[in-house]
């Protein structure tokens, strides 16, 4: 097992560069996640690391060992790819032994090392079994097994998962999870799905048109997005994004005034007039009650009366415990996510009271999409 460093990286295919300016180091034994919209660079950065691209520029350590020009085969890596690459005309065992075999590995290891293996993963009753006779979760776990089987220094994982069907994916990611805690090995997991970055990794690089946009435990990443990319790709459902301008009073979305408290407008130390996007995650917005509005609004009571948007019910979606509702404001194309509670009953084109709390507000750059506050 070993570390994984990364400096200043750059891989260009002709006049494109596919990624550019990747640096980071990856702790021996740890679970990093590589996420990000297709084509942001996540699987050329696998690809680099495994050997298979040739780094146009930069310096790529897997432990103390450089490895720009040391061949994918002597790398020490094993990588499981999206298709599985299983030998359709080998058993199970032969799939999993394979990699040992062709290193000429002792029989009896290979054997012993097969059944171990297999074992971990609940394949020990399909041994002789061919790819075709499996179902894709047996298939994805054969090919897993083949890597670990190697004992490489490191995993190379490029979204393994994304051709299971929905349940089969959650199992097996559990699955996945408690393998690595189990052996400890360094790995790096390629996905364009947040839960499963969310759910799996350590540590997540979140890409962006080939360039990191920030790397950072799941949690931190959540609260505390660098910018509107990583806030709105990370949450499901995503954060709201609401156009706005600045006044005096607070912000102006879509003709009605997001007042701010004065608790929290010093926090605040913008322009009037100027634009930003607003952004606010689903779970801090709750619908407001009758009961709970001020009839007369006030200086007085301004802090009650702070945070509230009337908008309009466009599609629910039941699901289970929770509703996810989608809601409009009033003229406008803007679309809230609300999350409320399962029980709660409502229907296109009601009319709701929303209150944001303003506490977990979000302002956004709208050209450069760079967080403007809260400040860190």
């Amino acid at each position: 097992m070993a570390n994984v460093r990364l400096e200043d990286i750059k891989r260009r295919f002709n006049n494109v560069t596919a990624i550019e300016d990747i640096t980071f180091e990856i702790p021996d034994g740890e679970f990093w996640v590589l996420v990000g919209p297709s084509g942001c660079g996540k699987s050329t950065i696998l690809r680099t690391i495994a050997g298979l691209e040739t780094a146009t520029s930069g310096k790529l350590f897997i432990g103390d060992r450089l490895v720009n020009n040391i061949p994918a085969r002597q790398r020490d890596v094993a990588m499981v790819f999206q298709n599985y690459a299983l030998y359709p005309h080998m058993s199970v065992a032969q799939n999993i032994g394979f990699g040992l075999q062709m290193r000429q590995v002792d029989r009896k290891i290979i054997q012993e090392r097969v059944m171990n293996v297999a074992r971990s993963l609940s394949l020990d009753h399909l041994l002789d079994r061919k790819p075709k006779q499996l179902s894709g979760g047996q298939q994805q776990r054969v090919a897993l097994g083949r890597a670990i089987a190697r004992e490489p220094q490191v995993f190379l994982l490029d979204e393994p998962l994304s051709n299971l069907d929905a349940q089969l994916r959650d199992d097996t990611r559990a699955e996945l999870k408690q393998l690595h805690q189990e052996l400890g090995i360094t790995t790096i997991y390629v996905t364009h799905d947040q839960v499963e970055a969310m759910t799996l990794a350590d540590k997540i690089v979140v890409l962006n048109r080939g360039r990191i946009q920030q790397i950072g435990d799941p949690q931190t990443i959540y609260a505390s997005p660098a910018n509107q990319m990583v806030a709105t790709f990370l949450g499901s459902p995503p954060m709201n994004i609401l156009p706005a301008i600045y006044e005096s009073n607070g912000f102006d979305v879509s003709g009605q005034l997001l007042t701010i408290p004065a608790v929290v407008k010093e926090k605040f130390q913008l322009r009037q007039g100027h634009s930003f996007n607003l952004g606010i995650r689903p779970e801090h917005i709750k619908i407001n009650t009758d009961s709970e509005r001020p009839e007369h609004p006030t200086t007085a009571n301004s802090t009650q009366n702070s945070g509230l948007l009337s908008v309009e019910v466009k599609l629910v979606e039941p699901l289970g415990r929770e509703t996810l509702i989608r809601a409009s404001l009033p003229g406008s194309a803007v679309v809230l996510n609300i999350q409320v509670s399962g029980d709660v009953r409502l229907r296109p084109g009601d009319r709701l009271s929303l209150q944001l709390d303003l506490n977990h507000l979000f302002v956004f750059d709208p050209k450069t999409g760079d967080r403007i506050l809260p400040v860190e």
